[in-house]
């Protein structure tokens, strides 16, 4: 929200909250929004989209309900608790022509960019394995988060979608041919349906052109460090690297491998915060927010991460082979 007031790209009309007190926060930073007491009541109003934040449980009724007024979205990771509400969202979007966005954020990073040039470009070769991390030394601060029926899973669910989008946006939407998981919760096996979520998560996920990527997330873990975040691409002729610097959740550099030598692509500073939101606003701004078929990426790793808690409750040793579409399209 203060991406869009400081942008000017757009004026913050109107606010909901269920909470009082959160609601007037929120509106000392848009004074002039209405404050409505219904996310109903709210989109009877004279609205340009809608930006929902609000626990996991509730994204893919609250965006379908916009959609359906024909008011574009943008809407908090994950869009859905699983791959149907995500098509279910996706699916209302498309149907009525309107612009579905989600909070992606770490595809917004100049060095995200650089990294994913360098894999595109071939510059690094044929890439055949790729190592995704991103470790918490904290757990979120919201009782919900802990509730597996209103958050759909853990740090999985919150930290493991951007490495699995990051991968695929990447790697241009591979295949997926296996997917391998083992969950834990408070350092022991956890088995999904569960009513705790899982804090420690490992994952092989095996792609198309024997491509293995290794995707690995956490809560509260002992990293010497608030957070250790890295993106490594192996190719055949070099490596692509996206890491935090100093454990910093928004401060990350680019590099490019090349045998010993070490090429740094991008450096912090870069402020880029908001540009996921901004991104969606320029183009409402634009042309009033037509869908983009884009979207259905995210269906695309919602099935993923449904693949990873099929694994992850599974005995040791299980795999789910061939990920194929769960959802009509």
């Amino acid at each position: 929200m203060k991406a869009i007031v400081e942008s000017g790209v757009a004026e913050i009309a109107a606010l909901v909250d269920i909470d009082p007190v959160r609601a007037e926060e929120a509106r000392a930073s848009a004074p002039g929004a209405v404050l409505f007491e219904s996310y109903g009541e709210m989109l009877e109003a004279d609205l340009d989209g809608v930006v929902i934040a609000t626990p996991s449980a509730g994204h893919a009724d609250q965006s379908i309900v916009a959609l359906e007024r024909g008011l574009p979205v943008f809407c908090q990771k994950p869009l859905g608790r699983n791959a149907v509400e995500a098509a279910a969202v996706v699916r209302a979007a498309e149907h009525r022509n309107r612009l579905l966005g989600v909070d992606l954020s770490y595809r917004f990073l100049k060095a995200s960019k650089a990294v994913r040039d360098l894999v595109r470009s071939g510059e690094i070769g044929r890439v055949y394995a790729a190592d995704l991390i991103f470790h918490n030394a904290y757990g979120p601060d919201q009782p919900w988060y802990y509730d597996p029926v209103r958050s759909g899973g853990g740090c999985v669910m919150d930290l493991g979608v951007h490495l699995v989008d990051f991968l695929f946006w990447c790697l241009d939407r591979p295949g997926v041919r296996s997917v391998n998981a083992r969950l834990f919760s408070g350092g022991r096996r956890l088995r999904i349906p569960s009513q705790r979520v899982e804090d420690y998560a490992d994952v092989r996920i095996d792609l198309e052109d024997e491509v293995c990527a290794r995707v690995a997330c956490s809560w509260n873990l002992h990293a010497g460090r608030d957070a250790f975040c890295q993106v490594i691409f192996y190719g055949t002729n070099g490596s692509a690297l996206l890491r935090n610097v100093a454990g910093s959740f928004y401060d990350f550099r680019a590099e490019h491998w090349l045998g010993t030598e070490t090429t740094t692509l991008v450096e912090p500073p870069d402020p880029w915060g908001g540009r996921a939101v901004l991104a969606w606003a320029n183009r409402i701004a634009r042309n009033g927010g037509a869908f983009d078929p884009v979207a259905w990426e995210f269906v695309d790793t919602a099935e993923t991460l449904d693949a990873i808690y099929r694994s992850g409750s599974s005995d040791i040793g299980a795999t789910y082979a061939s990920v194929s579409p769960t959802v009509t399209r």
